[in-house]
């Protein structure tokens, strides 16, 4: 790739092509694997932290770890059931997305396995648009919701109705639809249903 192109992939904020050819080349081989260890290999590749946990127990461990190890002091949270792992770890957070949240503990729609992405919606993030997340996410989901693509997770989606504000999200590359998160660091704990 040419400097040229180097230097304007990265002020458009785009990923390099060659980042994009070694993900596909990655997806490629994985073709005929589980969908998810797929997801898993693809997800890592493109930055982020994925933990499987057996159980809550391991759950709750593993969030704990992330949230010392990261010096995580304030966390977005809305869920009620996830506000009660964060209660169980003396996590202290807050209901509404606040400028002094240093992290959001969420959950997700769907894991693509096709390309590693993380599908996102006002079910997860409420009324906030992505890009006001903290540069510190983790998304915590269930095997379940692991799919093979994006047209299967489109299927599902429109079996359930009433979801909107979709968007994606994959590892530390991910734009979140602005330039200003491009740092984001995403851990996933993947829990088995």
């Amino acid at each position: 790739m040419n400097l040229f192109k180097k230097i304007v992939s990265k002020l458009t904020n785009q990923p390099e092509e060659e980042d994009k050819q070694s993900l596909e080349k990655l997806g490629d081989s994985l073709k005929n694997a589980d969908l998810d260890y797929k997801f898993a290999q693809l997800f890592t590749h493109s930055g982020g932290f994925f933990n499987y946990c057996a159980d809550e127990g391991e759950a709750l461990q593993t969030l704990n770890q992330i949230i010392k190890i990261e010096g995580i002091t304030n966390l977005f949270c809305w869920d009620k059931e996830l506000q009660n792992f964060l209660n169980v770890v003396k996590a202290p957070y807050t209901p509404d997305l606040e400028s002094s949240n240093d992290c959001a503990f969420i959950t997700c729609e769907y894991l693509i396995a096709y390309d590693g992405r993380i599908m996102l919606s006002h079910n997860n993030i409420l009324h906030y648009h992505s890009s006001r997340l903290p540069s510190k996410i983790i998304i915590i989901a269930n095997v379940s919701q692991i799919v093979n693509n994006l047209n299967d997770a489109m299927g599902k989606i429109k079996r359930n109705g009433n979801i909107k504000n979709l968007t994606s999200i994959s590892g530390n590359q991910s734009k979140m639809d602005t330039s200003s998160n491009s740092n984001t660091k995403l851990f996933l704990l993947l829990l088995e249903d």
